[in-house]
């Protein structure tokens, strides 16, 4: 059995109080649960850019705003 694939998600966010962190490496195995991890840690930040790194390619990935819609149905 192989172990699940964890990519590392890049992202660019605003905290709540307004400061801005750049290049916050999470792992997941696809954006929506990257996006979940990282608001269990930073409740009510905004997401400003979310890159999936494969391996030394870096490839943009969908933002919150379309995380949402796909999840609404």
């Amino acid at each position: 059995m192989l172990p699940p694939v964890l990519t590392k998600y890049g992202f660019r966010i605003r905290t709540r109080v307004g400061l801005v962190i750049n290049n916050l490496m999470i792992h997941g195995r696809d954006p929506a649960e990257a996006h979940r991890k990282l608001r269990q840690m930073y409740r009510d930040c905004e997401i400003i850019e979310c890159i999936c790194h494969h391996g030394g390619v870096r490839t943009p990935v969908a933002g919150y705003d379309d995380m949402k819609r796909a999840s609404a149905g």
